[in-house]
């Protein structure tokens, strides 16, 4: 596909500078892109590999709206516009309506217009599928389900019976929503296994990322709020809500009834425990480990910087004496205040 600057100003906006009229052919890297493609510098910071780069056009903050050398579009957020110009150049592949002899599609369910659905999927008793959906192969989708419009499954996604999933939603390869939560009872004899008798619901304009998997409650729904984006291999506990909005990189383990806030940031292989709160716009550091509630925005890292094995060692032999330094310390500070009290008498 061939684009001008001016026909991707027309749909993303911005003000338009030095255009020559170029067809552009597609986007690249500040580092790589060629004289036909589109590329974007965030700020000033970048001015340099701006002004060296062999991009035949740019999407600029305001910042650089003067003194470059080339064609660009200047916009208030050149990151979000650059992704929607990718999206131009890249537009997803059109749903093919219809449904593949080798899907099994139960006589009750209800499939809007414009349906793709794929080799060997499965689809239950009253589901509902929304029109211009996509169903990837292999993707088995259980009673009772509903499906919004336009979303997309890709191959093998498992959606449990009663699930709900909004509108424009995207499920990665292998995730899977609606397995039952790590639910159970001790007794003399054993576990007794808590039946998962609740729902996952996700909102619209959802993303979920491949091999994740959200268990379903146990009693109350988990819920997935508006606008959440979850990257890869992600755990989400049963009894979870998280707000919308919010992001939460691959590797993250979130353990049941959790309740994370809107617009918060998970860094990945973050470990948050279960029953607590965390409040709106917190953003947890990667690999942190989140063990009580957190009602004030802000950045919370709770891990430690690498180091040579031998002097982690030596630390660690530390941590067995703090309970008794802490005491000390406390005696030296009753001492030093009564020294202080008697020089002053």
């Amino acid at each position: 596909m061939l684009l001008t600057l001016a026909q991707i100003q027309a749909r993303l906006g911005g003000e338009l500078l030095d255009d020559d009229g170029r067809a552009l052919s597609g986007v690249g890297s500040l580092d790589h892109a060629n004289a036909d493609q589109l590329s974007f510098a965030l700020g000033e910071k970048q001015r340099a590999a701006a002004l060296t780069c062999a991009a035949g056009a740019l999407i600029v903050g305001p910042a650089l709206a003067e003194g470059l050398d080339r064609p660009r579009l200047v916009v208030d957020n050149p990151h979000a516009s650059f992704a929607r110009a990718i999206g131009l150049f890249h537009p997803d592949t059109p749903v093919r309506a219809g449904c593949h002899p080798s899907a099994v599609v139960a006589a009750s369910a209800v499939i809007g217009e414009g349906v793709e659905i794929g080799p060997h999927v499965s689809v239950g008793e009253q589901v509902h599928i929304g029109p211009g959906c996509r169903i990837g192969p292999g993707c088995v989708i259980g009673d009772g389900v509903r499906i919004g419009a336009g979303c997309r499954l890709y191959a093998n996604v498992t959606v449990y019976a009663g699930c709900v999933v909004g509108d424009r939603v995207g499920l990665h390869a292998g995730c899977v929503i609606g397995a039952d939560g790590f639910g159970l009872a001790w007794e003399a004899t054993g576990w007794v296994k808590v039946p998962q008798i609740g729902r996952v619901i996700i909102g619209d304009d959802v993303e979920i990322g491949a091999n994740t998997t959200i268990d379903r409650g146990a009693l109350d729904d988990t819920v997935i709020g508006r606008g959440v984006k979850i990257d890869n291999l992600v755990q989400i506990g049963h009894n979870c809500r998280v707000g919308d909005h919010t992001a939460i990189a691959g590797c993250a383990g979130i353990a049941g009834s959790t309740t994370i806030g809107k617009r918060c940031l998970i860094g990945g292989a973050a470990m948050i425990v279960g029953h607590i709160e965390i409040g709106d716009g917190v953003t947890v550091s990667g690999a942190s480990f989140i063990g009580k509630s957190i009602a004030t925005p802000g950045v919370y890292t709770s891990t430690q910087p690498q180091m040579p094995h031998a002097d982690w060692i030596r630390n660690a032999a530390q941590l067995r004496h703090l309970a008794d330094m802490r005491e000390r310390i406390r005696a030296l500070e009753k001492q030093l205040r009564e020294q202080d009290e008697d020089k002053e008498s």
